[in-house]
């Protein structure tokens, strides 16, 4: 594999480069790289500037409204926009259910539901945990009993998510259902689209120790969903489960923003000190930032290894990308909050959210990094726990 990049390729990232620098608003870069927290507009706003360029799926062939690139451009294209500090555009339409509604879809799904993920007029949400259902996601018994009456052929659906992030704002859910009690567990499950709008659909917020409300419960009593929008064939919403989160744990890696944040680590170790030198010289330290920046160089490589492998979904080798990609994360906001020492400790909601302008301590580069440093505790955890992803590892890769 040649990981040298092209004159194309190169002309490629100078144009989006271009395009970020003149098209990111300033407040939204400034909540990114700040780690202040977005809000439903602030997604919406950079997904529809996205979107006006053809940008907003960088992974969709051009047959779907997607710009066509290669595994490469869509790795440039993040690493930009992920060092200007860009939000996120949220996975679970573009990056999730997308993939699996172009792979297993009905022609009248791909019509319907595809352009209005590309212009986000509808926000989705992933209905895939239950109490009792998190890695061992099999478990699930959220049910889905077919039936049919004057008005059609629909699915009456019963059951609880929970963990799911940012349904207050979603109008569709894509939910693993049970629709076959009767057989093993893995065989018995599909895969429905439900509006969130239906009648029977409770959001419930749970607020998390940084007290944002980021993940909900999501109650079912009696939902009637159309049997139109059963993804694929029923009782065989497993194999697209597994289908739609290689593509969520290939996401999860996030080479380019961990490498936007040991920059940042880096700038807040030469501004704090140690024996009158700066943090970033003691021999300690320094060793602990450059052995996580080797293991993100090979991160990265094995990431641009995956997506070279156009013509191939993602394998069980996305589960290496899941857990070296989060526990990379994960060192990198342990190692700010080491460099900032005390001035990290306190909690300034008030800050975080936009309502002030500046922490109550004085210090707005310190302010955000234990909040920030807590939120990613989850990140070993979704997309299926790193345990398991060890498990599929051992099983799947080395035949153990």
């Amino acid at each position: 594999m040649d990981l040298h990049y092209s004159d194309d390729d190169l002309a490629f990232r100078h144009a989006v480069r271009a395009f970020v620098a003149a098209e990111l608003p300033e407040d939204l870069r400034a909540k990114v790289i700040n780690h202040l927290r977005l809000d439903k507009d602030d997604y919406v706003r950079w997904h529809r500037i996205l979107a006006r360029q053809g940008w907003a799926a960088p992974g969709w062939p051009s047959a779907y409204g997607g710009p066509g690139w290669t595994p490469v451009q869509r790795h440039i294209f993040e690493e930009e926009c992920a060092r200007a500090g860009t939000p996120p555009v949220l996975p679970f339409g573009v990056n999730m259910v997308a993939p699996v509604i172009m792979a297993f879809g009905s022609e009248q799904q791909k019509d319907y539901y595809l352009p209005r993920i590309l212009s986000c007029e509808d926000w989705w949400c992933q209905g895939y945990s239950e109490p009792g259902a998190g890695s061992d996601l099999a478990s699930l018994k959220t049910s889905a009993v077919r039936g049919a009456d004057a008005d059609g052929e629909h699915y009456i659906v019963n059951g609880q998510k929970t963990w799911t992030t940012l349904a207050q704002y979603a109008d569709m859910i894509f939910c693993l259902v049970r629709t076959d009690p009767g057989v093993r567990k893995q065989e018995g499950i599909s895969f429905l689209l439900i509006d969130m709008h239906s009648p029977g659909v409770t959001v419930r917020p749970i607020v998390m120790l940084d007290e944002d409300h980021e993940v909900n419960e999501v109650f079912f009593d009696n939902v009637r969903v159309p049997a139109a929008n059963l993804v694929g064939e029923e009782n065989k919403g497993w194999t697209y489960a597994k289908y739609l989160l290689g593509h969520e744990r290939t996401g999860i890696a996030a080479v380019g923003r961990s490498k936007r944040e040991l920059a940042r680590l880096k700038r807040l170790a030469l501004r704090e000190h140690k024996d009158g030198r700066p943090l970033l010289y003691d021999q300690l330290f320094a060793a602990k930032v450059a052995d996580l920046e080797i293991e993100l160089m090979a991160l990265e490589t094995t990431v641009l290894r995956v997506l070279a492998r156009a013509d191939q979904a993602p394998g069980p080798e996305a589960s290496v990308l899941k857990v070296r990609g989060t526990e990379i994360q994960q060192r990198l906001t342990e190692l700010m909050v080491e460099a900032a020492g005390p001035l990290a400790l306190p909690f300034d909601p008030a800050y975080l959210s936009g309502a002030a302008d500046h922490s109550v301590i004085g210090d707005d580069d310190a302010a955000p990094l234990l909040a920030h440093y807590f939120n990613y505790r989850k990140t070993s955890i979704y997309g299926g726990s790193n345990e398991i992803q060890r498990n599929i590892i051992a099983q799947m890769i080395l035949g153990l």
